[in-house]
């Protein structure tokens, strides 16, 4: 089962404490889910439509909790795709449709449809919490946090997606509206935002799996930055070694390191000794010690006199590396 799944099931078998929270929950659940149908009389039908089985319970039981209504629970097949259940709750014709509407926001005092949130259905934090519960198990979804991080809202109603959006936003989460084909998308891409998002929504037990990952991953690529940067430093470290090698081995077959000043021909000798220490470690073997920048600066010598004896620069290179360091 999918992490998004697993935690649908978790929000689904959550209860509003108030009459108030279970209005705006079923409230965002029709409006996500939800279409009207007419009969022959004109009388109107109310049927909402999910995949998940725990949800379709929720609708249900809410129905029953806040009009007393008898729904019908109807259960149908996909035949393509994934070819799972579909489960349909209807309230049918001339059982108070027209008054279940306008409780919930769907329509205004003249029987028109109302595209966006009923705010005295969120007037309370309790209720904006509820309402975001019930938008997310009727169209919403969050990857594994094993992948990438991501939350997303679809709805085929623009108003409503805007209306979703400052609501998240209304409760600290930046979240933002895309439009995907004939659907708009409200998403969180912040893992830290998601976390609230499940927070707010009540998912507590999906919100410790979810950092529990999240924690390991944020572990585990700084272990693997860290080993990078010191892998960096290591071959940076054995490329200069190996360069100053070359650049004593030049001097001492053109002209000689007896040549060089005390200081200088110590650390090359050190170095010629030792191709594989470090500058500190260089400096920790040379009487008397000296620092790691000390070394370094000896290095940048033997580096100077092997480029002029590279580049057949007669011009005295004997006098120039006799000067003491």
């Amino acid at each position: 089962m999918s992490f998004s799944a697993v935690t649908k099931n978790e929000l689904a078998r959550l209860v509003g404490e108030r009459e108030c929270c279970r209005l705006a929950e079923l409230a965002a659940l029709v409006k996500m889910d939800g279409s009207l149908q007419i009969s022959g009389r004109h009388q109107l039908a109310l049927a909402v439509v999910t995949e998940n089985a725990a949800v379709a319970r929720k609708i249900f039981s809410l129905l029953k909790q806040l009009f007393g209504v008898q729904a019908e629970v109807l259960v149908q097949r996909k035949m393509r795709l994934r070819k799972n259940n579909v489960y349909l709750v209807r309230v049918p014709p001339g059982a108070g449709t027209g008054e279940i509407l306008r409780r919930l926001g769907m329509v205004d005092g003249r029987d028109n449809l109302c595209p966006g949130i009923k705010q005295e259905l969120i007037h309370r934090e309790c209720c904006r919490r509820a309402y975001l519960r019930g938008v997310f198990l009727g169209g919403g979804s969050v990857n594994n946090p094993e992948g990438t991080y991501h939350l997303e809202i679809i709805t085929n109603n623009r108003h409503h997606a805007r209306d979703i959006c400052r609501l998240m936003c209304r409760e600290g989460m930046s979240a933002r509206v895309s439009a995907r084909k004939n659907w708009f998308v409200v998403y969180l891409k912040d893992s830290a935002q998601i976390v609230d998002c499940l927070n707010i929504m009540g998912a507590h037990t999906a919100l410790l799996d979810f950092e529990n990952v999240r924690v390991y991953k944020d572990v585990r690529n700084q272990v693997n930055r860290l080993v990078n940067c010191e892998t960096a430093n290591l071959n940076k470290t054995v490329d200069a070694a190996m360069q100053q090698v070359e650049n004593i081995r030049l001097i001492a077959g053109t002209m000689g390191l007896d040549r060089l000043s005390p200081g200088l021909r110590q650390v090359a000798e050190a170095r010629l000794q030792h191709p594989d220490a470090s500058l500190r470690e260089l400096g920790e073997l040379l009487q008397p010690r000296v620092g790691k920048s000390g070394v370094n600066h000896r290095m940048r010598k033997l580096a100077e006199i092997a480029a002029r004896l590279q580049n057949k620069d007669q011009t005295g290179p004997e006098r120039a590396g006799d000067a003491p360091v």
